[in-house]
C-alpha cells in the first residue's frame, strides 16, 4: 500500500488498522481535513472554510494516488455543497479550478456495461450468488416469473439463462419483469428498456430458452408501490399455474427513502394498503408487500454500510470509511489513463457527491449495514436460508479470477464479499416464513 502524505496508510493491513477501529478519522490527515471543512461550511466560516478547501485542493490532485482521488472527490463534493446551498463564499482560484462542478457520467453500451460490470468482483458477487440460489429454489417449475430490481440494468440475467440453459433438458419458461429504468443512479444506459429488452429476449431464443419481458414504470422514491401493485394483479392472475416467483433485489432497494427522511408518511400516506402508522419506512412497506406476494425466493444483494445518517460529519466519516475501497481496488485491474478507469471513478465520484451535496429526496445513496437490512426482512416475516456449498464454491471461483485482496466469508445464513478484510458487499436470500 501507499504511504500517505503525513503518515503510514491506514489501512494497510500491517499497522494493525481494522475497519471497527475507524470509528474516528481523525488520525488520518486528509479525512480530518474533511471533517474541519464540512463542519466549517455547515457553520458558515467563510474564511476557514476558504483556507481548509485550499489546503485540500492542494494535496489532493485528482491524478494522485487512490487516497489522494478519494480526496479529491470528497473535496469536489464539498464545493458543490458550498456552492449549491451558498453557505460560505469559494476562493476565485477554486471557483476556477471547479467551474464545472458537473460529475461526467457515460452512458454504456450493452457491451460496455457487461464488460465493465466483469472487470470487478463488486456486482459478480451477488450475480454469482443469486443465480446460483435462484436455480436451487425453481428446480421443477415450469415457468418461472423474475422480478429484477437491479441498478445494473439485467446485466446478471444472461448468465441466469445460460444457467438454466445448461441445467434444465426442457427449460422453463421464463417471466422477466423489471422495474423503470432509473435513469438519474449510475450506471447509466443508452438504450431503452424496450431495446434491452428486444437483446435479452433473443439471446434468450439462441439458447433455446423461451423469455417474456416486461417494464413496470416505477419510482424509488415512493417505494415502488405502483410497481408492487401491478405485480400484485400479475401475480393474481398467474398465482394458480404454479410459476416460481423470484425477487432479485441487487444494490436497487438503498434507494428507497427510510426513516431519516422525514415527512414520507404526510405526502405518500396512501402509497400502499398498509397503515403507514404501524410501519416505520417505505423500506419496510415494501418487504411487507413483497411478502403477500407469497415468493418462491427473494435475494437481497447490497454494499454493507451506512449512509443513512442525517448528521453530515457522521455521513463523511462513514462513506469515507467505505468509499477509499474501490479506489484502493482499480489500481488491481484498471490501468491509469483509460477510459474505463475515468467511467469508474466518476461513477464513485457521482456517489460520494450525491452523499455530502444533497439532502431531502435528491440524496438517493442511502446504504444501510447488513445487520439493519436483515432485521427489516425478518420484520416482513421472512426467513433467511443459507447458500449452498456449490453456491459458495462458484463465488470463490468467481473470485480466484480477481486480485488477491477479495475474499469471501460467512456471516450465519449469508455470505459477504471483503476487500483487505473489510466488509464490501453482502448477499443473504430469503423465503417466505
Amino acid at each position: 500500500m501507499r504511504d500517505v502524505k503525513g503518515g503510514l496508510d491506514p489501512f494497510n493491513s500491517t499497522t494493525g488498522y481494522t475497519r471497527s477501529s475507524f470509528t474516528s478519522i481523525g488520525s488520518f490527515p486528509n479525512a480530518k481535513l474533511l471533517v474541519h471543512c464540512v463542519n466549517a461550511i455547515e457553520s458558515n466560516d467563510d474564511t476557514l472554510s476558504q483556507q481548509i478547501l485550499w489546503v485540500l485542493n492542494n494535496i489532493a490532485p485528482p491524478d494522485g494516488d487512490s487516497n489522494q482521488r478519494l480526496t479529491c472527490a470528497f473535496l469536489r463534493a464539498l464545493i458543490a455543497r458550498a456552492a449549491k446551498t451558498g453557505t460560505c463564499k469559494l476562493l476565485p482560484s477554486m471557483e476556477s479550478a471547479h467551474c464545472n462542478l458537473a460529475i461526467d457520467t457515460h452512458k454504456f453500451s450493452i457491451i460496455e456495461l457487461a464488460s465493465f460490470v466483469d472487470l470487478t468482483p463488486w456486482h459478480r458477487f451477488g450475480y454469482t450468488a443469486a443465480n446460483a440460489a435462484i436455480l436451487e429454489a425453481v428446480e421443477g417449475y415450469l415457468v418461472i416469473h423474475i422480478v429484477d430490481l437491479s441498478l445494473t440494468h439485467c446485466m446478471q440475467i444472461p448468465t441466469l439463462i445460460d444457467a438454466i440453459a445448461n441445467r434444465f433438458e426442457v427449460p422453463p419458461l421464463i417471466k422477466l419483469t423489471v422495474a423503470g429504468a432509473i435513469e438519474d443512479v449510475p450506471p447509466l444506459l443508452d438504450l431503452s428498456y424496450e431495446e434491452l429488452g428486444s437483446k435479452l429476449v433473443n439471446f434468450a431464443r439462441s439458447r433455446n430458452v423461451i423469455m417474456e419481458f416486461r417494464v413496470i414504470p416505477s419510482s424509488y422514491a415512493d417505494g415502488f408501490s405502483s410497481f408492487i401493485e401491478q405485480l400484485r394483479v400479475q401475480h393474481l392472475v398467474y398465482a394458480e399455474s404454479g410459476e416460481a416467483l423470484v425477487i432479485n433485489c441487487h444494490m436497487m432497494l438503498h434507494c428507497i427513502p427510510e426513516e431519516t427522511l422525514s415527512g414520507i408518511h404526510s405526502t405518500n400516506s396512501n402509497a400502499y394498503s398498509y397503515e403507514s402508522s404501524s410501519i416505520s419506512s417505505f423500506r419496510s412497506m415494501f418487504l411487507k408487500s413483497l411478502r403477500s406476494l407469497d415468493p418462491t425466493l427473494v435475494v437481497l444483494v447490497d454494499e454493507d454500510a451506512d449512509l443513512t445518517s442525517n448528521n453530515l460529519v457522521c455521513r463523511l466519516r462513514s462513506a469515507f470509511n467505505y468509499l477509499w475501497i474501490p479506489y484502493d481496488t482499480v489500481d488491481t485491474f484498471l490501468p491509469r489513463g483509460s477510459r474505463q478507469r475515468q467511467w469508474y471513478e466518476a461513477d464513485i465520484s457521482w456517489k460520494i457527491e450525491n452523499v455530502i451535496a444533497h439532502e431531502g429526496m435528491q440524496r438517493v445513496e442511502r446504504l444501510e449495514p447488513k445487520c439493519r437490512w436483515i432485521q427489516r426482512v425478518r420484520n416482513a416475516n421472512f426467513r433467511g436460508i443459507s447458500f449452498a456449498e456449490d453456491a459458495i464454491s462458484e463465488v470463490k471461483t468467481m473470485l480466484d479470477e480477481h486480485a488477491a485482496g477479495w475474499g469471501l466469508k460467512k456471516e450465519d445464513d449469508d455470505i459477504v464479499l471483503t476487500w483487505k478484510g473489510h466488509n464490501v458487499v453482502f448477499a443473504s436470500a430469503w423465503l417466505p416464513a
